[in-house]
């Protein structure tokens, strides 16, 4: 059975740091593509930042120079390292890996882990 754990979820003060981890179990992250995407209460989830199985990362508008994705495959475990972070910032982070298969096309989600910028 696939999980997808995260970790790394608190309360901050605004401008404050966070790293969010993103454990599998029952997955190799290695071919995935990674996601790290937040939602709001009120609002519809959203991709925060991606990461490519060569390295390759892509960063919403809202959270460039800020927010850095990585991957550690020894470890099997992505990561979202959170600086400078801001109340806006506030939201469930989920962890999703994805792979592209023309027939089965693989879609795992995490359970989410709560952040909370506020002072």
């Amino acid at each position: 059975q696939v999980q997808l754990v995260e970790s790394g979820g608190d309360l901050v003060q605004p401008g404050g740091s966070l790293r969010l981890s993103c454990a599998g179990s029952g997955i190799i992250f290695t071919p995935y593509v990674m996601g790290w995407y937040r939602q709001a209460p009120g609002e519809q989830r959203q991709l925060v930042a991606r990461i490519t199985s060569t390295g390759d990362t892509t960063y919403a508008d809202s959270v460039k120079g800020r927010f850095t994705i990585s991957r550690d495959g020894a470890k099997n475990t992505v990561y979202l390292q959170m600086n400078s972070l801001k109340p806006e910032d506030t939201a469930v982070y989920y962890c999703n890996a994805y792979l592209m298969l023309l027939r089965n096309p693989r879609d795992y989600w995490g359970q989410g882990t709560q952040v909370t910028v506020s002072s």
